[in-house]
């Protein structure tokens, strides 16, 4: 059994993989630019690992989960943007069609409001409650607080803050689902997107909008310089107002999972220790804070995630967890 997960991140395209749920097949990041210009680069990582069974992803906002030979058009215009010269999103499309003609097994995954565990009600004007990268970050942190807390699949128990490059999203869990989610596009601001924006703001921005819109207004232009997230931590104010940015958002989903076990954190901004106090200091009073723990050493989680999803519809080791989160069961959204 060889599977890969990939995540199609802002900064990053990262790929982690086994075989027999053992050996480590992949584990390597690429700059989202670079595939923008030669998305052949990931084909050939891909093809060079030869008889893989499934690979997970890219699949962008997420659509119900399909095989690429079964994907339209229409599906891809649901999953990105397609009128779009964002880095990431030009990357995503063009190795969707190259997947495609290569006939490779790729399978694509839910996002949070496909998921039949969420609510319909939750679902009411919404489109982002967290991307299917995200649904991919949440099945790791199943799998890592199983295992730390020793307990099944089906009574963890937590919510999830997602912290990366561009946005930051944060998930509710109960009984191993996802039953609620803001995504990086409706609530905390990340270091690239500015999140939630007040619609008497949008109403007032000159056309023509595009998608770049949402890669913009978050920590970064808040202070005003070309920065990496590194440099955060010369601005306390900026810092404060991720902080409390993302404890806003976790205290909001604590309407839907009242009594997480576990506050869990993960993405490229909690690989920063003045961030991940900033955010332990400010959630532990909700619940223990902890780190997920990755299963690879370059990867990001949400390949990891990716690659747990795979291995659990090829009837692995998470079969359970995937059956439980009940990825199959989803509904499409327009």
């Amino acid at each position: 059994m060889r599977v890969v997960g990939i995540d199609p991140g802002t900064h990053s395209f990262d790929l982690f993989g086994m075989e027999d749920n053992k050996d480590v097949i992949i584990d390597e990041s690429i700059k989202s630019e670079d595939i923008l210009k030669k998305p052949y680069i990931l084909i050939r990582k891909l093809e060079a690992l030869t008889q893989l069974n499934i690979i997970v992803g890219p699949s962008g906002y997420g659509i119900p989960l399909k095989s690429i030979e079964d994907i339209t058009e229409t599906d891809i215009g649901k999953m990105i943007p397609l009128d779009t010269q964002v880095a990431v999103n030009e990357g995503i499309k063009k190795l969707l069609l190259e997947m495609k003609q290569m006939k490779m097994p790729v399978r694509f995954t839910p996002g949070v409001i496909h998921l039949a565990t969420v609510p319909s009600y939750r679902k009411w004007n919404k489109f982002d409650m967290g991307t299917a990268d995200k649904v991919c970050c949440v099945a790791l942190g199943v799998k890592d607080q199983s295992e730390r807390l020793e307990i099944p699949f089906n009574e963890t128990s937590f919510v999830y803050v997602e912290a990366g490059y561009g946005f930051t999203a944060v998930m509710a869990v109960e009984d191993g689902k996802i039953v609620d989610g803001i995504g990086g596009t409706n609530g905390s601001l990340g270091f690239l997107g500015g999140g939630g924006m007040d619609a008497e703001i949008a109403i007032r921005l000159k056309p023509p909008l595009t998608q770049e819109i949402v890669f913009r207004k978050g920590l970064k232009d808040f202070v005003g310089k070309d920065i990496e997230p590194r440099d955060l931590i010369k601005f306390k104010e900026a810092v404060t107002l991720l902080g409390e940015s993302i404890e806003k958002d976790v205290a909001a989903m604590l309407v839907s999972v009242r009594h997480p076990k576990e506050i869990i954190i993960s993405g490229r901004l909690t690989n920063y220790d003045f961030i991940r106090n900033e955010l332990t200091s400010r959630l532990s009073k909700y619940a223990p804070v902890a780190k997920v723990r990755k299963t690879s050493k370059i990867a990001k989680e949400a390949a990891c995630g990716a690659y747990i999803i795979g291995e659990g519809l090829l009837g692995g080791k998470y079969r359970k967890l995937v059956e439980n989160m009940r990825i199959t069961d989803t509904e499409s959204r327009t």
